[in-house]
């Protein structure tokens, strides 16, 4: 069974973004894309909402052949054009997923559960990786449908007026699995499995 990886940035208190959704306020660090890239180079599909992929959209598509930007960010470029993309959203529609609409498959929200249960269950290679989208990814583990959560504290605090990670989810308990931190960074990376709560 193939898992559900959701990839989260964090201020120390515990914010996914600082006021009206502006997440340029996270504290990002040093090994912030080397976490990401290493997460799309194992992914088989990338699950997002419906706000995380039209950032993405807007962001990713024109960097893979930018000379000035660094080579791993151009790497993160390519994978996001190659990689199999499912979108949860009830407003996209085809035109909304150019220029990725060969990679891009768009679930409506009530058949979320139901669709990433069969893409768990597909045979082949890659997680299923979940990056921001964050009312998503509460649902998800609020239903089991969560294997691992990776939790990217960085070295700075947003505030009372920051949204909060964990929103709308019932009681979870995790196994942490492993600390990572870059050299020469401030960024932490804690790795959890999902365990029965």
């Amino acid at each position: 069974m193939r898992k559900v990886v959701v990839s989260q940035i964090l201020s120390l208190d515990g914010r996914f973004t600082g006021p009206g959704g502006d997440v340029m306020v996270m504290p990002f660090e040093d090994g912030f894309s080397d976490n990401n890239a290493q997460l799309l180079r194992g992914a088989g599909t990338v699950l997002l909402g419906r706000t995380t992929f039209e950032g993405f959209r807007d962001y990713w598509p024109d960097v893979r052949d930018d000379p000035g930007q660094p080579e791993l960010e151009r790497e993160i470029s390519r994978l996001n054009w190659s990689v199999d993309k499912v979108v949860v959203s009830d407003t996209l529609t085809g035109e909304g997923t150019e220029p990725w609409s060969a990679t891009t498959r768009i679930v409506r929200r009530a058949q979320a559960h139901e669709a990433v249960r069969a893409l768990r269950a597909e045979e082949g290679d890659g997680d299923i990786v979940v990056f921001g989208s964050h009312v998503l990814w509460n649902d998800l583990l609020a239903h089991g449908l969560v294997d691992e959560l990776h939790l990217l504290y960085g070295p700075g605090v947003v505030g009372a007026d920051g949204i909060p990670a964990f929103e709308g989810t019932a009681p979870a308990r995790f196994r942490l699995l492993d600390v990572h931190r870059w050299e020469g960074s401030d960024l932490v990376r804690l790795r959890y499995a999902v365990t029965p709560a």
